[in-house]
């Protein structure tokens, strides 16, 4: 029997932003960041620019998350546009997906608190 996986959506993790777009913007997933889902915690690598998914450790800037995915994008290949949910923002910690090094509690209460820190409030069961 198959298995049926539902695909995340900005509805299940994205509970406030401010109005006009104020909290969203525009910006490009680095190439070999594989494919990305809604909800994938984001940092800006300091090099380029880019974003990625965010790292537990790095010096590159992988290291800090300062935004969220919005909708799902493929940068397996090659660099790709995306929006980005990047200030004044809630969001449940439920529908989001952290970096493959973000493996325990203590790494994600560091990358919410970094969230934070960009304006981005991580709410527990939100």
């Amino acid at each position: 029997m198959p298995t049926l996986t539902s695909p995340i959506y900005a509805a299940d993790w994205l509970k406030y932003e401010a109005g006009s777009d104020y909290s969203r913007d525009t910006a490009l997933i680095a190439a070999g960041s594989g494919q990305l889902v809604s909800g994938t915690v984001l940092a800006q690598l300091t090099a380029s620019g880019k974003y990625a998914p965010a790292a537990a450790s790095g010096s590159d800037g992988s290291q800090t998350a300062v935004a969220i995915l919005l909708k799902p994008v493929d940068a397996t290949s090659a660099d790709a546009p995306a929006v980005i949910v990047a200030r004044h923002a809630i969001v449940s910690h439920a529908g989001l997906t952290y970096g493959s090094t973000i493996t325990d509690a203590p790494k994600r209460a560091a990358a919410n608190a970094q969230l934070k820190a960009a304006g981005i409030v991580v709410r527990e069961g939100a």
